[in-house]
């Protein structure tokens, strides 16, 4: 009888919590983005991630933000400015993310 494979983490596996965190087109450009040039205001976001919609980057930010990976800023100025900034807990992804650059580059040499 051959022996059934059962995953450890089927239930709430902590992997895919990673990457629904993170995952998508937009959200780790950005990450890396505020990682490089700390709080920026979202037009310059928006001009850093070419071809995203203001809807996407709306959306990305709000996720990114609920997930705590970013942080908004609001200042009580006229016009309103808004700033965003990765959190600590974010910095902490930077160097997985490096490494995950590096085995994707590894892959393209291969292909």
């Amino acid at each position: 009888m051959a022996k059934e494979h059962i995953c450890p983490c089927t239930e709430s596996c902590p992997l895919q919590m990673t990457m629904q965190s993170i995952g998508g087109k937009w959200k780790m450009p950005i990450i890396c983005s505020l990682s490089n040039d700390g709080a920026t205001r979202y037009n310059e976001i928006k001009r850093k991630m070419n071809g995203i919609s203001n809807t996407m980057l709306a959306k990305s930010l709000k996720e990114l933000e609920e997930d705590g990976l970013i942080t908004r800023k609001e200042y009580a100025e006229v016009p309103i400015r808004v700033e965003y900034d990765i959190t600590d807990h974010a910095r902490s992804l930077i160097p997985i993310l490096v490494e995950l650059a590096g085995w994707g580059m590894d892959q393209q040499k291969q292909v």
